[in-house]
């Protein structure tokens, strides 16, 4: 175990949004070190979809940096919470998934979680499932015991539907006349009761669980045990730089996905983006990565990343790969460089709109056609500074650097400069 408070101090608090609080943590690790006892660190996941993308990889991240501290983390799958649907940040009630389609996605965590945490150190690591205690018909493991009607009266009495409704998006949701389901309202307790059931020590999350995850501090108090210290993580943004990552809006990365698939996507995130990666994805010092250019920062992270789900050789067979196909050579006509100046006369203001500039033979030549480029439009497959394109008549102004997109693959850096 690492004996430097500062220095485990140091390393949790990168890239996180708020630890509540720090001084409990500190106090926490401090007692850990003097009895020699390892921390209890929790994170958990509904499996409400197949495989993991980097977005989970957050808070995955950060419980291999608890387990490299020398603390145990608990890799807690939801399976018993994805069938009633977390409502953070949820204007409408989720759809109810079966038994069977919660285990299947659940299956492919267990499978991949490996890539991110030391599996095999049962000192450090332990799989649990919250069907242990929540469900007669979940897993059955050692010691596991369902919930019975009584605890939920007891556990429905430690808490108040007033502060349940503190939550805004319920507040919005009533103030929309909206429906909330008793489900709903229910799930907060759920998953601080699986803190209770694990005397957690930490738990981590994303910002949208802080109100959650608070619950459970307040629920092992009131079943006679320390809070938990809440680390929330900030949400990672998708390929679209807009919407949290997320399968349900496509714009993900999942870590099982090939090489050259996961360094294409990276390669296509806007240039403010790539920071945050950096930071929430790998260990590299922000410092030296501003001062690299933009285009080598942006590869650089594309390899790590590849390297972290594979291997140094399939990470740079990956970049080798990119090079070849996005900077040597235009899909359609050949050769055409990464950052291209383009310089249009003072009145050619027909000339700035995005579809003539992607047609053009003389330009980039990205789309094969306006319908072509129309089509493209309506599917989202045309990108603009991390932001999709939604009007045929889009334009781009002057004087102003462009990072497009179109598809998965085809991209171009510009410069708009009028002569």
């Amino acid at each position: 175990m690492e004996k430097d408070i500062k220095k485990q101090l140091e390393i949790i608090k990168r890239g996180t949004a708020e630890i509540i609080s720090e001084g409990e943590l500190k106090a926490k690790l401090e007692y850990s070190l003097k009895t020699k006892k390892p921390l209890i660190v929790k994170a958990g996941f509904d499996p409400t979809a197949p495989d993991i993308h980097i977005g989970h990889t957050v808070l995955l991240r950060k419980l291999r940096h608890f387990q490299e501290l020398g603390h145990k983390v608990i890799f807690l799958i939801g399976d018993a919470t994805a069938l009633v649907g977390d409502p953070s940040g949820q204007s409408q009630t989720r759809k109810t998934l079966t038994w069977e389609e919660v285990e299947k996605n659940a299956i492919t965590y267990e499978e991949q979680v490996g890539k991110i945490l030391n599996t095999k150190d049962k000192n450090l690591f332990e799989r649990k499932h919250n069907s242990e205690w929540f469900s007669r018909h979940g897993r059955k493991e050692k010691n596991s015991h369902p919930f019975a009607f009584e605890q939920f009266v007891e556990l429905a009495q430690r808490y108040t539907v007033a502060r349940i409704l503190e939550r805004d998006d319920f507040k919005k949701r009533l103030k929309e006349n909206k429906p909330i389901s008793f489900l709903e309202l229910f799930y907060p307790l759920m998953q601080g009761y699986d803190s209770v059931e694990l005397k957690v020590d930490v738990e981590i999350g994303g910002t949208d669980q802080k109100f959650n995850m608070l619950v459970g501090r307040d629920l092992q108090e009131a079943y006679g045990q320390k809070p938990q210290i809440v680390i929330t993580m900030p949400l990672l943004e998708g390929l679209d730089g807009i919407n949290k990552m997320s399968k349900s809006y496509g714009n993900y990365i999942g870590i099982n996905e090939p090489p050259r698939e996961i360094f294409g996507k990276i390669m296509s995130v806007s240039d403010e983006l790539m920071y945050k990666y950096y930071e929430l994805l790998t260990d590299e010092n922000l410092e030296k990565v501003k001062k690299m250019h933009p285009m080598e920062a942006k590869k650089n992270l594309a390899s790590e990343i590849v390297y972290q789900y594979y291997s140094k050789k399939e990470a740079s067979e990956a970049q080798i790969d990119f090079e070849k196909k996005f900077q040597e050579r235009d899909p359609f006509t050949g050769v055409i460089p990464r950052d291209i100046p383009i310089d249009l006369t003072a009145n050619s203001e027909e000339g700035l709109l995005l579809s003539n500039i992607l047609c053009s033979p003389q330009i980039l030549n990205l789309v094969k056609s306006k319908s072509d480029f129309r089509r493209l439009v309506e599917q989202g497959a045309i990108v603009v500074n991390g932001q999709k394109v939604t009007n045929s008549q889009y334009c781009l102004e002057p004087n102003k650097e462009y990072c497009i997109k179109v598809g998965k693959t085809r991209f171009s850096k510009i410069i708009i400069r009028i002569k």
